[in-house]
């Protein structure tokens, strides 16, 4: 009986805020658009893929050959975002960037279990990160023959421009901010409940002064006038 008392006391205090949680609610998803369509930035991802293959005598597929290019793919992921790439990349395409900022849009990440390797380049120039990506790999490609005097890698796909950008997602923002609203809106409201210690019903003197109420003047509007 309790329980049921109490939950009633909360759906109560819900009903008489509603109001106020509400407005809390529309603020909240307000400043979320705001931010997400006219703030935020939107961010673009590309990416191009390349294989580590060397010639194979005879036409024959070596396991021992196959494994050792699936671990020459983490070498040459690091090769990949090292100095010597990304410096001529950046002279290439007369970049503003440093070194330190490329590094931090390049992505560079391992196919799983196979002589695949996919670099990654993010940023809010759809065009430009295009151009980095196919850029990157061709300096790449000319970096490691230099390096392991050795042609084993070719490109298998170009990066392509991007159409829709992978972030902010707005309307996820949206979402996440209506969640929030709501749940701030309860939160103050149950505390300016907890806050407010003045009486306003019978209800209150039972629960609050735990004293019976005998009885009750009512209202009377026109001596109030």
């Amino acid at each position: 009986m309790e329980e049921q008392i109490e939950l009633r006391e909360l759906l109560y205090i819900l009903r008489k805020r509603i109001g106020m949680i509400s407005i809390i609610t529309v603020i909240a998803v307000i400043i979320s658009a705001l931010v997400s369509y006219f703030i935020l930035k939107p961010q673009y991802e590309t990416s191009t893929t390349l294989i580590v293959n060397k010639a194979y005598e005879e036409d024959r597929i070596n396991h021992n050959d196959i494994m050792l290019n699936q671990r020459l793919v983490s070498t040459y992921g690091e090769i990949v975002k090292s100095r010597a790439v990304l410096e001529k990349t950046i002279k290439d395409l007369k970049l503003e960037n440093t070194y330190e900022q490329l590094q931090g849009n390049i992505k560079v990440t391992p196919v799983k279990d196979t002589q695949i390797m996919r670099i990654t380049v993010s940023g809010n120039d759809p065009a430009l990160i295009t151009k980095i990506a196919n850029t990157t790999a061709k300096n790449f490609i000319d970096e490691v023959t230099r390096i392991m005097n050795i042609e084993n890698v070719q490109i298998i796909d170009t990066a392509k421009l991007p159409k829709n950008p992978i972030k902010p997602k707005r309307s996820l923002n949206i979402a996440i901010a209506f969640v929030l609203g709501i749940m701030l809106g309860v939160f103050i409201a149950f505390l300016i409940e907890y806050l407010d210690n003045t009486i306003k019903t019978p209800k209150d003197i039972e629960n609050h002064l735990d004293l019976p109420v005998i009885g009750v003047i009512p209202l009377n509007k026109e001596l109030k006038m």
